[in-house]
């Protein structure tokens, strides 16, 4: 005899994103020290929103999973689920807001 399965393990669960004002700089900066996550910070710098697949088959899909969770648990990113896709996008504004002018130079787009 075979389960059923129920019907709410069909639905994507979305990703947890964190309230800026609980994100601590310690954190931000653990995201960005890595080299793999900064050339996806600066990949996503122009504000498109991105698949995760687009970055490319250099690293495995966990790893990928990985890089991209602690992005978005440093409110860094916002990630969206559609379909079987999930879109990433850089919370620039929001960022901005909570940390002045730290994107730009950690980036390199400073006077």
């Amino acid at each position: 005899m075979y389960a059923v399965w129920p019907a709410t393990l069909a639905l994507v669960r979305e990703p947890r994103h964190p309230d800026l004002a609980d994100v601590a700089l310690t954190d931000v900066f653990y995201a960005l020290s890595d080299p793999t996550r900064l050339r996806i910070v600066s990949e996503l710098a122009d504000g498109r929103e991105c698949n995760s697949s687009q970055f490319g088959p250099a690293l495995t899909s966990a790893t990928w999973s990985y890089h991209f969770r602690i992005l978005r648990e440093a409110g860094l990113t916002r990630t969206r689920v559609e379909g079987r896709h999930r879109l990433i996008k850089l919370r620039h504004d929001e960022f901005e807001a909570r940390f002045p002018s730290l994107l730009d130079a950690v980036l390199g787009n400073g006077a």
